[in-house]
């Protein structure tokens, strides 16, 4: 319920509780005097609403249409946004970490796009320090050229964007010999495996990986299913259709793990965010921590050989 005031008084200093609800819910602060009259709400304000991390930039967001002009969020943004910041929690401590330990750090995003996670962790992490660079890699030039731009129009001076293949981008002289820390944002289908190798040739310490939209694995299950039919009671589990796509998904990131595994990293596998927010929603997080397990090599071997897969053992890395 809204306040009653005689008519001479002057206008209460505070938003009744109706108008703070509203206030809440359009991200505007209302004029005491003209409440039909919003105005913009001040920028503390709206991060501190959409649950930015302190010092977030708003206008970034706008930048990356994250955000519309007015500061606001549409279904769809607020669950990339949520993705993405959710993501920063791992990937910071990571940076962090590697940081203490040898004073400078590298980070290269791979299958960037639009470069959203590498214009996020720049904002928040590496532009409140003198040192660090990040590297954005893309095929599409379009888009590396878009982000070149943005980037020299909010003053991100360490930020790199390379029109490269996973090939090009393992021997080109733009980029260092060592990249600490490899991510690798909803990298569709074999993406996520360029990102690997890319990572494991140029030595990373850490690599972050979101995969998304696995199929090739699927298609071989598919092409050899009657073979596997015949040869063990398992190939129930990939015998429909829907369940060749599922299962396919499934075993493709079990061997990505047992392939960083038998390159020396250990691998936790959780959630990135709720599924009710992504069904990409897997997050493998590795950190090299001496050399490769024998024993994750051989199985390895073994699944491949289990399931009619071995013409992929050079996709994982045998």
């Amino acid at each position: 319920m809204t306040s009653q005031h005689p008519a001479q008084s002057t206008p209460a200093p505070h938003a009744s509780p109706r108008s703070a609800r509203q206030l809440r819910k359009s991200g505007q602060a209302a004029n005491p005097g003209s409440p039909r009259n919003p105005v913009a709400a001040p920028t503390d304000t709206v991060a501190e609403q959409l649950g930015l991390h302190p010092g977030q930039s708003v206008e970034l967001l706008k930048e990356l249409h994250i955000l519309t002009r007015e500061g606001k969020l549409n279904q769809d943004s607020r669950r990339k946004l949520k993705q993405v910041n959710h993501l920063l929690q791992f990937i910071e401590p990571l940076l962090q970490q590697v940081l203490d330990a040898q004073g400078d750090v590298t980070l290269a995003d791979h299958g960037a796009g639009k470069s959203y996670l590498g214009f996020m962790l720049y904002d928040r992490f590496f532009s409140q320090r003198s040192v660090g660079h990040v590297y954005g890699i893309e095929t599409r030039t379009e888009l590396v050229e878009r982000s070149r731009q943005l980037a020299q129009r909010l003053g991100f001076a360490r930020m790199g964007f390379l029109p490269l293949s996973v090939q090009a981008s393992m021997t080109s002289t733009e980029l260092p010999a060592r990249i600490d820390v490899v991510t690798a944002l909803h990298a569709c289908d074999t993406a996520t495996d360029d990102a690997i190798a890319f990572g494991l040739a140029k030595q990373a310490r850490h690599l972050v990986l979101v995969p998304c939209c696995q199929a090739e694995v699927a298609g071989v299950l598919r092409k050899h299913k009657a073979l596997t039919l015949s040869k063990t009671p398992l190939s129930e589990l990939w015998r429909h259709p829907l369940h060749t796509r599922e299962f396919g998904s499934q075993i493709t990131n079990v061997l990505r793990c047992l392939q960083l595994e038998a390159h020396g990293y250990s691998v936790t596998v959780t959630e990135l965010v709720g599924w009710e927010h992504s069904m990409k929603n897997e997050l493998i997080l590795a950190t090299k921590v001496g050399a490769g397990k024998h024993s994750a090599r051989e199985r390895l071997t073994q699944v491949l050989q289990e399931l009619n897969l071995q013409e992929l053992t050079q996709r994982f890395g045998l």
